[in-house]
């Protein structure tokens, strides 16, 4: 069994208006020091199989076709097992 610890944010380059809002919120409640805010998605996924190569493919495959949009987001994963 392996273990996926997914990563989904927002591309540097890309306005973030949840993160501004967020940062907003944050001055707005007397918290002056937060320069920046960057809203993401965190992912946990088991994967029935010991083969690290496998599970990055695989991991990697679905981190393309579904779990990010690569146009405005970027993704990175670690593996646990």
């Amino acid at each position: 069994m392996i273990k996926a610890t997914v990563y989904v944010t927002i591309k540097q380059s890309v306005l973030d208006p949840q993160g501004v809002a967020v940062q907003g919120a944050l001055h707005s409640m007397g918290f002056q020091e937060v320069d920046s805010v960057r809203i993401g998605k965190y992912l946990e996924i088991n994967l029935d199989t010991d083969n690290r190569e496998e599970a990055e493919a695989k991991v990697t495959e679905m981190c393309e076709k579904l779990l990010a949009n690569t146009v405005v987001e970027q993704y990175r994963f670690e593996l646990e097992g």
